[in-house]
């Protein structure tokens, strides 16, 4: 049996496995501007935004996500939570490409 501490190593790493996908997916010129840590905040942001924005609960296998709208309350979190200051234009690549890489993991 699988203790706290195992299941938050492995939810680590699985962080990890997604940040460095994303970082590989951005465009040059934003891999700079982004550090894994970053990335990482940024996914639980985006993690927070569906869920407080009722995207998850629709009941519907096909919803349809403003990816604009998305980075833009991500971006409005991490300013609020962190102080952390972002461009919404750069945040949509981050988002778009957690979509991809939770597609792919399904």
């Amino acid at each position: 049996m699988a203790t706290i501490d195992d299941e938050l190593l492995r939810e680590a790493e699985e962080d990890a496995r997604e940040a460095d996908y994303i970082l590989s997916q951005l465009p040059s010129e934003l891999k700079e501007r982004f550090s894994r840590d970053e990335v990482t905040a940024l996914l639980d942001d985006i993690a927070d935004y569906f869920f407080e924005s009722g995207l998850l609960e629709s009941g519907s296998d096909e919803v349809e996500i403003d990816l604009d709208e998305v980075a833009e309350g991500v971006c409005r979190k991490a300013r609020e939570e962190r102080g952390a200051e972002y461009h919404a234009d750069d945040v949509f690549f981050i988002v778009q490409a957690d979509l991809d890489y939770q597609e792919q993991s399904a």
